[in-house]
């Protein structure tokens, strides 16, 4: 994309559903250019969960906008609510847990971007220690 950016009004987000719940992109390479950062708004259904993975090379914030996330940062955990966040730094293994009596709703910005996704993910739920820490 050339030029000085887009406007997303939220009707006009292009909503995928991935198994851990939806998503939605506002900036990554090959929905608006980017080249330097991914950020997306996910939500969480009830139950609804990213199980331990990490993203080669680069560093991602997670911010809460609605419910309660058990995030888990490598093997340390705790429960964040809206308003707080985490950052992950580059390689880090980390999971999210929707623990709310609804959805829970965040902000993920990833990067630097790589690919035409502009991210990568290595799920790691099946090996040691991650396989582990937490059963759903």
């Amino acid at each position: 994309m050339s030029g000085p950016g887009r406007f997303f009004p939220r009707d006009e987000l292009a909503w995928e559903t991935p198994y851990w719940g939806r998503m939605a992109w506002i900036a990554r390479p090959d929905v608006t250019g980017s080249q330097d950062v991914v950020v997306g708004e996910v939500e969480f259904a009830l139950g609804g969960y990213h199980h331990f993975h990490y993203h080669p090379g680069q560093e991602e914030v997670l911010y809460v906008l609605e419910g309660r996330v058990e995030q888990w940062l490598d093997r340390e955990q705790r429960i964040l609510g809206p308003g707080e966040s985490v950052f992950i730094g580059r390689d880090v293994v980390h999971a999210s847990f929707n623990v709310s009596d609804g959805p829970s709703r965040i902000i993920v910005v990833v990067g630097p971007c790589v690919g035409g996704e502009g991210y990568v993910a290595i799920e790691v739920s099946d090996d040691k220690p991650w396989n582990q820490l937490r059963l759903v």
